[in-house]
């Protein structure tokens, strides 16, 4: 008889390797550790693998586990998904939704708000990130769509699909570079004197668009500042420390200093990204909200 994964293993799994603690992943899931214990020495039978090193109270995940944890989101993805479409929807469900920082503060809450409204039992989870990381989770099934500006490399139909994704352009961006007092006087970024650039981690599609244009890809004596909120971006620019790359929607939400300039750093387009054939019914409300807005 095939050995067959039990779904409710993979969700306690998926918990421990998050926690790599027993106790936190029983505390978590609100079982008792024993239980959870268990429920992985039978994932593992299953498997014909050790997922887990273990070293006294303290876990690792092996090499197996590292991998087989690449599928797990995947798998709860997929089996949520097919409990929501056979069903039509009618639990409502939950719409696992990511976006970048400065979407999530400028654009997303009246969207939500409307949503919410018109579908109350829909459950809406909304995480923050950068790009690259936003197109990897809802690749891999951990989350429903993403709010992303993407790179020039992969905008057209044709690139996303290749990555089995489709993408709807949902609101157009105006960037700006904030200049701190030092650099009133630039009208161009060659003549910024400033030498460090404020900005999210790599994989921030906005921080490789001022790399570009600023020529740090290129090498030289720019340093970056990777900072966690465009909050302390702003700070820093007003600290006279930092330039940083912004949307125009971010910086009028700011409390930023009126002495700070700007220079026009062209525009991007905002993506709402899924799977392709994405067919859940709480998604597809979701999607009609905004291809009604762009109508």
């Amino acid at each position: 008889m095939e050995n067959k994964v039990n779904l409710e293993n993979l969700k306690i799994f998926e918990a421990v390797a998050a926690e790599l603690s027993i106790t936190r992943a029983a505390s978590r899931l609100g079982r008792v550790p024993s239980n959870i214990t268990t429920r992985i020495q039978h994932l593992e039978a299953e498997l014909g693998a050790e997922l887990f090193i273990r070293a006294g109270k303290r876990l690792t995940l092996s090499t197996a586990g590292q991998r087989f944890l690449e599928y797990v989101p995947r798998m709860l993805a997929l089996e949520d998904e097919a409990r929501h479409v056979v069903g039509g929807g009618s639990s409502g469900g939950t719409l696992r939704i990511g976006s970048m920082e400065s979407t999530a503060a400028s654009r997303l809450p009246v969207p939500l708000a409307s949503y919410h409204q018109a579908n109350p039992t829909t459950k809406l989870e909304v995480s923050t990130g950068p790009t690259g990381q936003l197109v990897e989770q809802v690749r891999n099934g951990q989350l429903d769509c993403v709010f992303v500006a993407l790179p020039a490399t992969i905008r057209d139909r044709s690139s996303l699909a290749e990555m089995g994704l489709l993408g709807f352009p949902v609101w157009h961006e105006e960037l700006l570079l904030l200049l701190p007092a030092t650099d009133l006087a630039a009208t161009t970024p060659e003549q910024v004197r400033t030498r460090s650039l404020a900005a999210f981690k790599l994989g921030c599609t906005y921080r490789t668009i001022a790399e570009e244009q600023l020529g740090i890809a290129a090498g030289g004596e720019w340093k970056i500042q990777e900072l966690g909120s465009y909050h302390a971006m702003i700070a820093a620019v007003a600290a006279g420390s930092c330039v940083s790359l912004l949307p125009r929607s971010v910086l009028e939400l700011s409390s930023a200093p009126a002495a700070l300039a700007t220079l026009n750093f062209g525009s991007t387009s905002t993506y709402l990204l899924c799977r392709s054939g994405y067919e859940i019914p709480a998604f597809q409300k979701f999607l009609q909200l905004f291809l009604r807005e762009e109508a």
